[in-house]
């Protein structure tokens, strides 16, 4: 049930990498694994206490200490634009940006500018995030950008007369939205991006026991807890497992030159037909542009 493991040993000294939301679950699990071959990682997340407790632990098990935190609220598009300004102004080069941190069906929230949060934070936030440090990832080429997306895409529809759900609001119609976002941006940026030496590219990690659940009350409560958890135990990934994927698509050399592609326990997927829709990807494009880039933050 752990799915597809990335064996490959390489040596990732020299290479700069972000990873969002890598303070637990699957985004810890990658930098440990970033860590240990030797990559210098900034771990771009909004809760400081808990990621440098993070980031110590994993300095103590790895013995590398070019492993950072920057804060990065995904939610704030000022705090996005803040941590890629800093971060230019403290490196000159990015190999590796794995836009990992991902809202999971909520109760209905909106970010600090007004977008629903699934929508906001899964691929608003990674969009906005990732067209700032093009230039950076463009002069550290060959470079990498792996999108966090989910099964759960295939059960999405891009609702353009409601895409904020302000009409009508179903946390997991959202998240499914949010998720199908991730891979319509990541085929549409791929075009973009030809000829560059920059690649992007999406996964499904598998079914992961981790706390992006933590907003499913079915899950969460006496019974979800002792009954349901229990019968799921068995069928869920461990974070290190569902790792696997992220760390297949940000460092097997045999990807070098992949981009465009969806990947599921460390092999290429087909995507859902609403995932290869050409003219949605490129609505999406214009519509996250004009949002993300048009609208005043606080």
């Amino acid at each position: 049930m752990q799915g597809g493991q990335f064996t490959k040993q390489t040596n990732e000294t020299g290479k700069v990498v972000i990873v969002t939301g890598a303070n637990t679950g699957i985004g810890k699990e990658t930098v440990l694994e970033l860590a240990r071959r030797g990559a210098t990682v900034y771990m771009a997340c909004r809760d400081e206490a808990k990621t440098e407790q993070a980031r110590l632990e994993i300095i103590e098990e790895t013995k590398n200490k070019n492993i950072f935190f920057r804060k990065l609220d995904l939610a704030s598009l000022a705090s996005i634009r803040k941590f890629a300004a800093d971060f230019k102004k403290e490196q000159d080069k990015l190999h590796i940006l794995i836009n990992n941190a991902g809202v999971m069906r909520c109760p209905y929230m909106v970010t600090r500018d007004g977008f629903e949060m699934q929508l906001g934070v899964n691929h608003l936030g990674h969009f906005l995030l990732t067209n700032l440090l093009l230039d950076l990832l463009k002069k550290s080429a060959p470079s990498r950008i792996v999108n966090v997306s989910s099964l759960a895409h295939t059960r999405g529809c891009i609702d353009f007369s409601d895409l904020n759900s302000e009409k009508y609001y179903d946390p997991g119609a959202a998240y499914s939205q949010s998720k199908l976002a991730n891979i319509l941006f990541t085929r549409e940026l791929a075009k973009r991006l030809e000829g560059t030496g920059v690649t992007v590219n999406a996964l499904h990690p598998g079914v992961v026991d981790t706390e992006l659940g933590r907003h499913m009350k079915i899950l969460n409560g006496t019974f979800g807890r002792i009954v349901i958890r229990s019968l799921l135990w068995p069928f869920l990934k461990t974070p290190k497992s569902g790792a696997q994927t992220t760390l297949y698509a940000a460092l097997d050399p045999d990807l070098e030159k992949v981009s465009g592609v969806y990947f599921s326990d460390c092999k290429e997927k087909k995507v859902a037909p609403a995932a290869m829709d050409n003219q949605s990807a490129k609505q999406l494009w214009e519509e996250s542009v004009r949002v993300t880039y048009t609208r005043k933050s606080d």
